[in-house]
């Protein structure tokens, strides 16, 4: 199950585990991403908090935490090619995954019908 913040983060769900990454639509806004820094293993993380940060060529800007939790991976093949963000946004380009304290924490969240209906407001 996927969903969407309104930050433009998307959250694959698979138990109490979370992968976690940018939109496309954020990729999109971003242009050429440059340089990711993703959280390490082992980090505690709080709902809204800083988790990564990611570098375009117009920009940079934080990523946040869906929900609160314990990082237990960073997608390491963003430090050696970034542009896997705007090559595959919602897959391979994927920012960190996390052990979730509360999954109750992402029941606000956006499934992809109303993430688009969401885009067209903006």
């Amino acid at each position: 199950m996927k969903k969407y913040t309104e930050d433009h983060e998307w959250v694959a769900i698979e138990g109490d585990t979370a992968t976690v990454g940018i939109s496309s639509y954020a990729q999109a806004q971003l242009g050429d991403v440059v340089f990711v820094e993703v959280p390490e293993a082992g980090r505690a993380v709080t709902k809204g908090g800083d988790a990564a940060v990611v570098e375009s060529v117009k920009a940079a800007s934080e990523v946040y935490a869906p929900a609160s939790g314990t990082v237990s991976a960073g997608n390491d093949a963003l430090a050696d090619n970034p542009a896997l963000v705007n090559e595959d946004p919602e897959g391979a380009g994927w920012f960190f995954q996390m052990t979730l304290a509360d999954p109750a924490e992402l029941d606000g969240l956006m499934d992809e019908a109303a993430y688009k209906a969401y885009l067209e407001t903006l």
